[in-house]
């Protein structure tokens, strides 16, 4: 195993060798600021990591469109700086705002507003109801049994309820195909020509 660590390590000449040899390193395309762009993402580190190996009767437990809404509402949640704040903020004071007045819309970047708007957005096609548990599993990075917990659900409620959660978030970031509608067709006799109303 020790061997297997170093060659990973060697094998990769990036500074982030480290971050190569310990993570499951992976590319994703993800929209930002109107364009695509190739991300390199920790497949690892992401809070859906071990429900992605889950099986479930021969195929994956959460379907792959599934896996990439909750790492979308991930990354919205984090670029829309909805994180708690757990440190000092070494930030220099603007000289715009009051003494002792918190930061607010007016100091955030086009992009943070934005996916805070995709953010709420997402929120409300999960619902009240399902919208709680996407939010602590996928942005707060709290684990299943945390969040059965502090809900009072029952076992192994949360990863279900979290599945249908991602489900439908995954059809509004990936709407289906709607089916093509059949031609109506209309019998009548021979020579029948259809009233017209102006």
């Amino acid at each position: 195993m020790p061997a297997r660590s170093y060659l990973r390590r060697a094998a990769s000449l990036r500074e982030e060798a480290f971050i190569e040899q310990h993570g499951a390193i992976g590319h994703v395309v993800a929209g930002l600021d109107g364009g695509r762009q190739s991300l390199r993402i920790n497949r690892e580190e992401s809070p859906l990591s071990s429900l992605a190996r889950l099986k479930e009767s021969g195929g994956p437990f959460l379907p792959e469109d599934a896996l990439a809404a909750g790492e979308r509402l991930f990354a919205d949640f984090t670029r829309g700086q909805l994180q708690l704040r757990i440190t000092a903020s070494w930030e220099p004071r603007h000289a715009s705002r009051a003494r002792g007045a918190r930061g607010g819309m007016p100091d955030l970047t086009d992009s943070a507003i934005a996916a805070r708007v995709a953010v709420n957005r997402a929120l409300d096609v999960m619902g009240p109801e399902l919208a709680g548990v996407a939010l602590d599993v996928c942005c707060f990075m709290k684990g299943l049994e945390t969040v059965e917990r502090e809900r009072q659900w029952p076992v192994r409620s949360a990863k279900l309820m979290l599945r249908t959660a991602l489900m439908a978030l995954s059809r509004r970031y990936n709407p289906p195909m709607p089916a093509r509608r059949r031609r109506v067709e209309h019998w009548g006799a021979e020579g029948y020509r259809p009233e017209l109303y102006s």
